[in-house]
This record gives structure tokens, C-alpha cells and sequence, in this order.
């Protein structure tokens, strides 16, 4: 009996020793984020690439399904996930990034993730696409030489840039934007890994540019890869936690599968490029299993925007592949097929497996859930349009904490939700689905109201039925404009001046 109750003493023991190392206020933290990808890009939902990592992601957390990017393109969203704030806010009123000489968006004192999980004494690394503007130096007396095609050889590679490293993150190791935009060269620190010496293009000659002998599109999600495995096996023999950004190329243009991923899937090379993209997800999981860090990490998938038309969307319809669901429209767009995207969130200590959550969500709640977890008092200028998800991740039916959300397309096109309400301040998609800016009928109405609980593919006008609910929402989307946040707290300051009809003709 002795013998019985001592081990019974042993066994309880050493479950407190093993609760005691689980201290879910510092848990390890992974945010994947992709590139152009739907919601029906997944196969456990609807999508008919095998997308087994994802799945398992989905089984093991919580799936929320009705998450939005700030914005359906890609430098915005990924400046609001960083920051909290709506991209809109910034000097970038519309479209993205393309010129090498882009300087950083996000401001040398602006609080981001990494900068808020750095003072919590985490580690901070971004392996990837980062797409928020380098600060490269210029050559002084640059002349063009022979093979200097296309943009950015008037900068000194040689010399330091701002690069990740100036916003919170002590590793940066990665490419400046997409892959279809030059410079085509890996960036280690603030220093380019290697000097271009020659010009290639991975799209079209219209974006010829410097690169090195040895880089090449197809490798590029090999390399972040194995950087981000090598970065978890580093990191595991520390007794500090850590977070990882690791923004992918993919499956944004060039749609590139490297050659053991080429035929894989029945959808051609788009699907191709989706099942490579799921497979760097499962090396990052199996980092983890590895060195027993499941317990105690949070990761979280998602995607910087809705399925670009560049990946053949009516031949993949004609597949059975809907990338982006039952949605209307795709990236670029107002409309949810531009921006409600994947969010997957994995957390076993505190997530349940295998629920899913309708909580309305932005990527802007990221990092004022990363304060409520870690108990960070964010100052009043910070995160000024999140709203934590943490007691979603503890309740998948609490819901009331975010009520509203506001959307952004490529043109500068504003949209409001409230609710299962959203009004679109332009008469057509703000992107590129018909009816485009300056295409739509001269007799169209210059608003859309939906009602998304009975038409989730908005295609009923509801704007003259409902005229007070106009009215509402326009007043509502002007009061976030005048006040610098959507969220609680001190009024602050935009970047500059707002119309909320957007800079364009519609």
C-alpha cells in the first residue's frame, strides 16, 4: 500500500513539474502567412489539392471563417498585421509597392508584433517576403553598364539597409518584395547576402532586374524552409521563447513549383505550387514535433489576400477548384473574395482541437493579441484597429468583441461590416473583376449594400431598400476616419488626409 501511494506522489509530482513549464503568458509564436491564396485553397474545405499539413493544422485548432485581411493586396496587409493599424492610415493610399527605391512603410518608431514580443524578452526572427519597403542606400555616380536591365541598379549592395531589423526582429533573412519585382536577391540582416551581377526575371521582361548568379524563384520556399527549421532547432536549445514571421512567395506570381513538386496535383501548376507551400508548413511542424514545442506554440496560418486571377481561376472552376469559395470576385478586390481568407490557429495548450470560430477577424487583431497574451499594456498610438482574439481561442463561441470591420481594395475603394452588413463606398469591385473603376454604368448606384447572412456572394444591391442603414454605416466608416482608430482609446493622428470615396474616379 506504501509503494502504491508513493508512486501515486511521484506521478502527481511530476505532472506539477510539467504544468509549471507551460506558461501560456510566453509561448512560443509562428505566424505563416501566404501569398495569394483562398479560402477554398484548402482541402478541408473545399479544395482539391492535397493540402495534408493545413488539414492537420485545422484538426489539431481552430479554424476561423470569417478572417479578413486589412486590404486585398499584399504590402498593406501585411503592414496591418505587423502594426494593428489599417493600412489606409499610411501614405499608401492604394496599390503596392513596386520600385526597389520604396521606402520603408512602417516608421522607424512604430510598435510592431516583433517589436512588442522583443521587450517581452522573446527572440524575433523573419524569414521570407517581406514587401514593406527597403531603405537602400544609392550609389553616388551610378552609370548604366552593360546587363544593367531593368530597375534598382542604381543601388550600393555593398552597404547596410533598412531592413526587418529596424522593426522589432533580431533575424531577417529573405527577399525585399515578390518575385516578380527586382531586386531578385536574398537579404541576411541588413545586408544583401550576395551583389547582383546579372539581370533575369522570373515573370515577364518588363520586370527584368539585378540578381545573383545563384538565385532562383523555384527555391526560394526550399530556402525559407530550411531557414525556418534551422532557426526552431537553434532556438529549442534556448530557455527563451520565440516568434517566427514567416511570409511566403506563394502561390503568388510566379507560380513556380519547384521541379520534385511539379505534376503533383490534378490542377496543374497552380496546385502544384499549393501543395509546396503546405509542404514548408508541415517542415515547420515537424521542427516543432521534434523537439516537443507543440504544447506550449502558437501558430497561426493565414494568407495576405484572396486567390489571384493569375492562377487561371474559371480553368481551375472547371477543375472543380474554387479557390476562393462561394465569394465573389478575388485579390485586388473589394468584394470577400479579395480579402476573407484562411485563419488557422493552433495552440494546444489553450485552443481546443478541432473547433472552428465565426468571430469576425482582421489581421489587425494579431497584435493586440500578442499584448493580451504576454499582459502588454499597449500604448494609446499602438495597434489603433485590433481587437484581441484570445478569449475566441479559449471559447470558440464568444463572438462579441469585434463587431466591425473595414475593407480596402487596390484602388483605395473602402468598404465597412458591421455585423452581417457591409456597405462598398464605389459602384463596382474597386479591383480587377467586373465591373472595374471607371467601367461601371453610368446609371449604377455609386454604393453596395449586402446582406451577407442571406447573400454571402453579394449580388443583390440592397442600397435604396435600406437608406437609414446607408447612412449608418457611412457615418460609422467616417467616425474610424476622425478619430485615428476603430477600437478603444485616445483619438490619433492618420498619416494624412482620408476620403473615404477614395482618391479615384469609380
Amino acid at each position: 500500500m506504501r509503494k502504491a501511494t508513493s508512486l501515486f506522489i511521484i506521478l502527481l509530482s511530476a505532472c506539477f513539474l510539467n504544468a509549471k513549464k507551460i506558461d501560456t503568458k510566453r509561448p512560443n509564436i509562428i505566424f505563416i502567412f501566404a501569398d495569394d491564396m483562398g479560402i477554398g485553397d484548402v482541402s478541408h474545405t473545399t479544395g482539391k489539392a492535397a493540402t495534408p499539413h493545413l488539414d492537420r493544422l485545422a484538426k489539431e485548432g481552430m479554424r476561423f471563417t470569417d478572417a479578413h485581411t486589412s486590404s486585398s493586396v499584399c504590402t498593406p496587409s501585411r503592414y496591418s498585421l505587423l502594426t494593428g493599424r489599417y493600412n489606409w492610415r499610411t501614405r499608401l493610399s492604394h496599390h503596392v509597392f513596386v520600385k526597389p527605391s520604396d521606402e520603408p512603410l512602417i516608421k522607424k518608431d512604430e510598435t510592431t508584433a516583433a517589436s512588442l514580443l522583443k521587450q517581452k524578452g522573446y527572440h524575433t526572427a523573419c524569414i521570407g517576403k517581406w514587401h514593406l519597403g527597403i531603405g537602400w542606400q544609392m550609389l553616388d555616380n551610378y552609370e548604366k553598364k552593360e546587363g544593367h536591365e531593368g530597375k534598382g541598379w542604381e543601388i550600393d549592395y555593398t552597404k547596410p539597409a533598412i531592413t526587418p531589423t529596424a522593426n522589432g526582429f533580431d533575424y531577417f533573412f529573405g527577399i525585399a518584395a515578390s518575385l516578380d519585382m527586382a531586386p531578385y536577391l536574398y537579404i541576411q540582416n541588413d545586408h544583401a547576402f550576395e551583389i547582383p551581377t546579372v539581370s533575369k526575371s522570373f515573370f515577364s521582361k518588363k520586370r527584368l532586374g539585378p540578381s545573383t548568379e545563384s538565385f532562383e524563384a523555384n527555391k526560394c520556399l526550399r530556402d525559407f524552409a530550411e531557414q525556418s527549421v534551422n532557426y526552431i532547432n537553434q532556438r529549442a536549445k534556448e530557455d527563451k521563447p520565440f516568434f517566427l514571421y514567416l511570409p511566403l512567395t506563394s502561390p503568388h506570381t510566379p507560380i513556380v513549383p519547384s521541379e520534385k513538386w511539379k505534376g503533383k496535383s490534378e490542377l496543374g501548376k497552380y496546385g502544384d505550387f499549393l501543395m509546396e507551400t503546405d509542404w514548408v508548413v508541415g517542415e515547420v511542424l515537424k521542427a516543432l514535433d521534434k523537439h516537443k514545442l507543440n504544447e506550449n506554440t502558437l501558430v497561426i496560418f493565414s494568407t495576405d489576400n484572396g486567390c489571384s486571377p493569375a492562377a487561371r481561376i474559371p480553368d481551375l472552376i472547371a477543375k472543380g477548384h474554387s479557390p476562393n469559395g462561394d465569394l465573389r470576385g478575388h485579390k485586388a478586390d473589394i468584394y470577400d473574395g479579395g480579402h476573407r481568407v484562411p485563419f488557422i490557429v493552433r495552440w494546444p495548450a489553450v485552443v481546443k482541437a478541432g473547433t472552428v470560430t465565426q468571430r469576425l477577424t482582421c489581421m489587425t487583431d494579431f497584435i493586440a493579441t500578442c499584448a493580451e497574451i504576454t499582459a502588454t499594456k499597449l500604448k494609446d498610438s499602438d495597434a489603433v484597429d485590433g481587437i484581441s482574439f484570445l478569449s475566441t481561442l479559449k471559447n470558440p463561441s464568444y463572438t462579441e468583441d469585434r463587431k466591425t470591420i473595414v475593407h480596402h481594395s487596390i484602388n483605395g475603394s473602402f468598404a465597412i461590416r458591421e455585423g452581417n452588413w457591409k456597405l462598398a463606398l464605389c459602384p463596382g469591385s474597386g479591383g480587377w473583376s467586373d465591373p472595374r473603376p471607371n467601367a461601371s454604368p453610368k446609371d449604377a448606384p455609386q454604393v453596395q449594400l449586402f446582406d451577407l447572412s442571406k447573400d454571402i456572394a453579394e449580388t443583390k444591391n440592397l442600397q435604396a431598400q435600406y437608406p437609414d442603414k446607408v447612412k449608418h454605416l457611412t457615418n460609422l466608416l467616417q467616425s474610424y476616419v476622425d478619430k485615428g482608430r476603430s477600437n478603444t482609446g485616445k483619438e490619433q493622428k492618420n498619416d494624412r488626409e482620408i476620403n473615404i470615396y477614395g482618391l479615384k474616379k469609380h
